[in-house]
């Protein structure tokens, strides 16, 4: 089995949860009878509690001076790891971290393994943005994406290095190198989980952030895969632009100046894509 360690970014989760969270971690491995594996904490600036009386055997306590974010904890836990695989999860007994030895077996196959939350554990309120979410994800990635932003996966370090500079610092870091392995030709193993009710406040808000993974993900497709944002423009303001110009053609017959604005603009969105593309690729060479 590769080696293989787990971050675990906290802020402000209750000291007994996240205790329970390291021992089924350990227990996994140690199951798996397996050695090769390190548990780094990463503790983001919490102020409710203090966890420097914690001391368990393989595990290492980082800690923020103040709270700077999901994905700047998971950065600092990746920068202080030593092995070449990287798994993550949460604090808060949601996700079912005895299973991490389970997605080890799949590491001589695939560069990321996410565990996908069955649709049944995502709250009324979250479901609808959820499902928009990732069906668009899936369209502009052309990939179909179980689980946008599982928290529990582990990924290949090489992989993760090479998206270093777009990880944000807040809640996106997972949706982030999930479009990035799926456009770029790494292999994405999902595997169903089980979602346990959150032990504790949820720091995610369902609106303000739902929207921030919509703006996220569009950057994203621009990134890595620009024709699938721009074709759709182009054509669309190509439609406008026939429609526009039939009406005028059966009103005064001839074509308006609105109509030919829509045709130079869908020519224009359409180059602009090819232009991206052909710089995007130049880039990844």
């Amino acid at each position: 089995m590769n080696p293989i360690s787990i971050l675990i970014p906290c802020y402000n989760e209750a000291p007994e949860i996240l205790i329970s969270t390291i021992e089924s971690i350990k227990k996994s491995f140690e199951s798996a009878n397996t050695n090769n594996f390190e548990i780094i904490v990463i503790n983001d600036g919490s102020k409710k509690y203090n966890y420097s009386d914690i001391s368990i055997e393989k595990v290492l306590f980082i800690e923020h001076s103040a709270n700077k974010g999901y994905g700047a904890a998971l950065k600092t836990g990746i920068k202080h790891s030593k092995y070449d695989w990287i798994g993550i999860t949460d604090a808060d007994g949601t996700y079912p971290n005895h299973e991490f030895s389970t997605f080890m077996h799949y590491t001589s196959e695939f560069d990321m393994i996410v565990g996908a939350r069955p649709w049944k554990s995502i709250s009324a309120l979250r479901k609808l943005p959820k499902f928009i979410l990732t069906k668009f994800s899936s369209f502009l990635a052309g990939y179909k994406i179980l689980d946008l932003n599982s928290g529990m996966r582990i990924f290949k370090k090489e992989m993760a290095m090479q998206f270093w500079g777009l990880y944000p610092n807040g809640f996106s870091f997972t949706s982030t190198i999930t479009m990035g392995c799926v456009t770029n030709g790494y292999n994405l193993k999902y595997l169903t989980i089980d979602y346990n009710k959150r032990e504790g406040k949820s720091h995610i808000h369902p609106i303000k952030d739902t929207l921030r993974f919509f703006t996220l993900v569009s950057r994203l497709a621009l990134y890595f895969n620009p024709l699938k944002v721009f074709i759709p423009l182009s054509i669309l303001f190509l439609a406008l632009a026939i429609a526009r110009g039939i009406r005028d053609y059966i009103l005064v017959g001839s074509l308006g100046g609105m109509s030919l604005v829509l045709f130079f603009m869908a020519f224009q969105v359409f180059f602009f894509g090819l232009l991206a593309d052909i710089v995007i690729k130049n880039k990844r060479n």
